[in-house]
């Protein structure tokens, strides 16, 4: 990838109690920590601690958003699929 650019992540969080969230940005580290200061999103704020459980790299940010609400689409099953592929790519 072209470093001039910035990047794009698609993420996943798992939260406190168990729920998947979805969201974008161009700096993940940043993101997931502001999630967990309470700062980032409605939803995550009481459900903190947040932990990030995947993420796609995007060239995008119009990338990033498609897959975002592809990925929002998905049944909780799907995306607990998503996250276990992605852990076993790993290993």
């Amino acid at each position: 990838m072209d470093r001039s650019q910035p990047n794009f992540f698609v993420y996943l969080l798992e939260c406190r109690d168990k729920s998947l969230y979805c969201g974008y940005t161009n700096d993940l580290e940043a993101r997931v920590r502001l999630h967990n200061e309470g700062k980032a999103a409605k939803y995550t704020k009481p459900r903190r601690p947040v932990r990030l459980a995947y993420f796609e790299i995007k060239e995008s940010k119009s990338q990033a958003m498609k897959r975002e609400a592809e990925i929002k689409k998905m049944l909780r099953g799907q995306k607990l699929a998503l996250i276990a592929s992605a852990r076993a790519a790993k290993q």
